[in-house]
């Protein structure tokens, strides 16, 4: 048995259970299966599903600031806000 089988992993759930329009939820970013599966998952799977999760919110936080940007730059062409 791994040490790891020992500990509890709790749910990134933060009560924010909503959509998006790729299939995550809005709040932990889990998809559809990950969030059924969540309490038959072994310690392993959930903690590499958090790990998903992180690299999506990572994504989602780079292709915003690329957006906000974009949008400035549309809106105040000759300023460079930052």
């Amino acid at each position: 048995m791994e040490q790891l089988e020992f500990f509890d992993v709790p749910s990134p759930c933060i009560g924010v259970c909503r959509v998006n329009e790729r299939g995550y939820c809005q709040g932990c970013l889990r998809n559809r299966d990950e969030r059924f599966r969540w309490m038959e998952m072994t310690p392993a799977e959930k903690l590499y599903v958090i790990k998903l999760c992180r690299m999506r919110f990572r994504r989602q936080i780079t292709k915003d600031n690329k957006t906000s940007k974009t949008v400035q730059q549309d809106i105040h062409p000759q300023q460079n806000l930052f």
